[in-house]
């Protein structure tokens, strides 16, 4: 082994140890383990239960296929000895920076390779072959407790749901009912098959709705909801909305307009991932807007979250 594999292997063998423990401690089974810790092993490396996704964030690294082929071969090996999982089980990606979600959540192959994992008791469908994005994002775990808690006989609504981890949250935590919205079918059926395999259903509570998340919120009556979880896209053109979505720009209308479909004393939480987020609070119809980011950092994210985190009550 070369000296930066060796130093790649000791960063990873430390780091491992560390968030193994925190995560057996905590009764969790699917955590990040590594983020580009080392610039010159730009891997995001999580484990799902006995599986591990691989990411390799684009880069100039100045090898030749062969090269870089040989050199991802001793890192997989690295990580599967230390892990103590299977090469077989280790999913590779390469990630590039997105221009929107739709391409973000792109398919990458077409194996449909769909497998089942828990968390906090919840069953998810996770595919790690068919999109960049495995279908659970592991940073929102924390988030996804704090709704489960506090919506007991509440009307949910989650917006730009994805595959609805939010919403099989709030049905679980006897939500009086669950709105999920996505523009995307494939994903509303992910989020559906999500409540089949934790066996909720009920098509009085719980609904699936294909639509534009801007142009759904000016259908809302007043009063609607109690409670709204939405985390969107940075940015978005995706061709099937009226028009762009820029989350910088948008987040106040589309703040109010939320807010204005949920009753007096409702909750908001409100996410997202644009580091350079700046949010508008004189601007929007909030009597509380609280900053939760800290809070809702999982200890597998510390010094590594990308993302914002807000609590809004009307």
């Amino acid at each position: 082994m070369n000296e930066k594999l060796i130093m790649f292997n000791n960063r990873l063998q430390k780091v491992y140890k560390h968030r193994h423990k925190q995560a057996v401690r905590q009764g969790i089974t699917c955590y990040r383990v590594y983020d580009h810790d080392l610039p010159e092993f730009p891997f995001c490396i999580e484990l799902y239960e006995d599986k591990v996704y691989l990411a390799e964030y684009l880069r100039r690294h100045g090898m030749t296929d062969e090269e870089h082929e040989a050199w991802l071969e001793e890192c997989v090996a690295v990580i599967a000895n230390l892990l103590q999982v299977k090469d077989e089980n280790i999913y590779i990606k390469e990630r590039r920076r997105k221009a929107n979600r739709q391409e973000q959540y792109e398919k990458v192959d077409d194996k449909k390779e769909f497998f089942t994992v828990l968390e906090n008791g919840h069953k998810f469908l996770i595919n790690l072959t068919d999109y960049l994005d495995t279908g659970l994002f592991l940073d929102h775990r924390i988030t996804r407790q704090m709704v489960e808690n506090e919506c007991a006989g509440k009307r949910v609504l989650n917006l730009f749901a994805y595959t609805g981890s939010f919403s099989v949250y709030a049905a679980a935590g006897k939500a009086k009912s669950v709105t999920t919205v996505d523009l995307s079918k494939t994903y509303l059926t992910w989020a559906e098959d999500n409540f089949t395999i934790n066996l909720l259903k009920d098509a009085e509570r719980f609904q699936f709705i294909h639509a534009d998340v801007k142009q759904y919120l000016k259908t809302l009556a007043p009063n609607s909801f109690d409670l709204v979880v939405m985390d969107p896209p940075t940015f978005s053109n995706s061709k099937r909305m009226k028009d762009i979505l820029d989350i910088q720009r948008d987040h106040v209308a589309l703040l109010n307009d939320v807010l204005a479909a949920t009753v007096t004393g409702g909750t908001v939480y409100f996410s997202t991932n644009y580091t350079k987020f700046i949010i508008d609070t004189a601007a929007i119809n909030a009597t509380e807007i609280r900053d939760i980011t800290k809070a809702t950092t999982p200890f597998d994210f510390e010094g590594k979250l990308k993302r914002w985190c807000y609590k809004l009550v009307k």
